[in-house]
């Protein structure tokens, strides 16, 4: 997989430039209104990926992290709860940091987007569509 640092210089991502995959087909989880897509930034030893992240009013549904991400809100709000209940609500310009080997729900009344970055490989999975 090519990454963004492959080449010396400047990548402009422009917003909509990658097409978003359905989270519903991809995680199984009937009636979920959220779609991403992540690209690899470096995959060395110190493996860097980003992405764009969105939900809409629907259903909740849980996400297993085993490695550091923030996810910084764009638009509307990401409303999420770890394991123990406590709900935490991003809004506008807020940042979202989720360590390593944490449990996190994302709840049904989420309606917003994100912009993330993740101490990891990209997930193929997660890969912009074609």
């Amino acid at each position: 997989m090519n990454t963004l640092s492959d080449k010396p210089g400047i990548t402009l991502l422009k917003s909509g430039s990658f097409k978003l995959n359905d989270l519903n087909q991809l995680l199984e989880v009937d009636g979920l209104k959220s779609q991403m897509a992540e690209v690899a930034v470096t995959n060395n030893s110190e493996a860097l990926s980003i992405g764009h992240f969105t939900m809409q009013p629907g259903v909740e549904f849980e996400y297993f992290y085993n490695s550091v991400e923030y996810k910084v809100i764009i638009k509307g709000k990401i409303v999420v709860r770890d394991l123990q209940g406590n709900k935490y609500i991003a809004e506008v310009g807020d940042v979202i940091v989720f360590s390593a080997d944490v449990a996190v729900i994302f709840d049904a009344e989420s309606d917003g987007e994100a912009i993330y970055t993740a101490h990891r490989k990209a997930a193929t999975e997660f890969a912009p569509q074609v």
